[in-house]
């Protein structure tokens, strides 16, 4: 899942990088962490030179619940997949789960870094650093003085988020029935902000989606007797271009929508009328009525763009994977954004726009109850700064806006974190907000 930089005042500053933890409530239980920190930075360093594509996560399964188990959690390997649950117990309490991403992104890299991946297939979202912050702060959660908190904590490690389908695999395959029905999930996502920040939002943090295959049937022939052919790249074209009219046409200005048609494939040379094309058409929206609209409008257009043109056969139109806008408990958001500012400052504790990004998370809570038959599960979802000082210093521009759009995104091939700034920080993260969760006078 990819991620747009935050809007900001072009005029708006950020602060430095954090040299780190503030005193706070997790102050304590973060002691702990100096010592890890190298262990941690070889397990991130050692994801990041192999990572796995969605589906494929075996090795990164295996890192990940191997440092579970030495940590003490009980820890179920397999689920959905390669999916990953450690649990640890505490007597009476909440149930938390911490969620962390297994997959890479087919994205061959391009940041010269000397622990860089070398296929075609890289971290390139920073799901390692999810990783390795979740590892770090299971590590010292499980250190922790027993009055530190009380309950039930569980680390997941989620395969195939990139394409959608982890989440559902794993609660299909009975993760709560393994772990229990957790009260709270917590999760992080890694942003171009300066390492030692997070972000927060309140209303939809990321968009729901659709993903559509589309083949289009035509009728092949000879380049040189067009009349003789139904030309399915043609009525491909024009699908292409009536799509647009979904968002400029059929959503309120006010509404958050947006089409792209992310691959069009058609035919092998140029003297030759292919049989067919195909398309690949992803949809999302900020509220859930906006995009079961526009989704509606992509098959209706498929289907009269190719009537008009008098294909031979209906169109197959496939809904590969949907996935839920994002919606964090504001509650749940106000008592994690308060730890954080305990632990990073205030003036390191920013707000996040909705963003059309997509994600698989919010089947955790209710919007994945069909799945998973749990009620009143509640989300809390940050962004947390990747960029390392130097780094941050450099990007050109006078303010925020312009560093923001300088530096490189998600989902980029010179995407990466600074492992020696955002690792700590993600540690902290975690582990502030899952006390504050945790937290036996709550």
């Amino acid at each position: 899942m990819g991620f747009m930089t935050a809007t900001v005042p072009a005029s708006a500053s950020v602060p430095a990088p954090s040299p780190g933890p503030s005193p706070g409530p997790a102050s304590a239980v973060l002691a702990a962490l100096p010592p890890l920190l190298r262990p941690l930075t070889t397990l991130y360093l050692d994801l990041h030179r192999h990572p796995e594509p969605s589906g494929g996560e075996r090795r990164t399964a295996g890192r990940f619940a191997d440092w579970l188990e030495s940590a003490g959690y009980a820890t179920t390997r397999g689920i959905g997949g390669h999916g990953v649950a450690g649990v640890l117990r505490r007597g009476e309490g909440p149930t938390v789960v911490l969620r962390a991403e297994l997959d890479a992104l087919p994205v061959r890299e391009t940041t010269g870094l000397a622990y860089a991946s070398e296929g075609p297939v890289s971290h390139a979202c920073g799901h390692d650093l999810h990783l390795a912050a979740a590892a770090g702060a299971a590590s010292v959660l499980a250190g922790a003085a027993p009055e530190a908190w009380r309950g039930t904590l569980v680390v997941v490690g989620q395969p195939a988020e990139e394409t959608l389908e982890g989440a559902r695999a794993m609660l299909a395959d009975g993760l709560y029935e393994r772990v229990g029905r957790p009260d709270t999930v917590l999760a992080q996502h890694g942003a171009p902000l300066p390492a030692g920040m997070v972000a927060h939002g309140y209303g939809p943090m990321t968009a729901g989606s659709v993903t559509f295959r589309v083949v289009v049937h035509g009728r092949g022939g000879h380049a040189g007797a067009p009349h003789l052919t139904v030309d399915p790249v043609v009525t491909a074209a024009h699908v292409v271009t009536r799509l647009q009219t979904v968002v400029a046409r059929e959503a309120a200005p006010s509404e958050q929508v947006a089409v792209s048609v992310g691959s069009f494939r058609a035919g092998e040379r140029a003297n030759v009328v292919p049989e067919r094309a195909e398309l690949g058409i992803t949809v999302r929206a900020a509220g859930g009525a906006a995009l079961a609209r526009a989704a509606a409008g992509v098959e209706r257009i498929v289907r009269a763009e190719c009537a008009a043109s008098g294909c031979p056969r209906e169109p197959e139109i496939v809904r590969e994977c949907e996935s839920p806008v994002t919606h964090p408990d504001p509650v749940t958001t106000g008592v994690v954004r308060e730890a954080h500012a305990a632990h990073f400052g205030a003036e390191r504790v920013a707000m996040w726009p909705p963003s059309l990004a997509t994600e698989d998370f919010g089947l955790f809570a209710d919007a994945g109850r069909a799945v998973h038959g749990a009620e009143g599960v509640r989300l809390a979802y940050w962004m947390l700064g990747v960029v390392g000082p130097a780094a941050w210093a450099a990007a050109p521009g006078e303010g925020a806006a312009a560093k923001l759009a300088a530096l490189p995104a998600n989902h980029a091939p010179d995407f990466a974190p600074d492992v020696r700034t955002a690792l700590p920080a993600g540690v902290g993260a975690l582990t502030a907000a899952a006390l504050a969760c945790l937290d036996p006078r709550r």
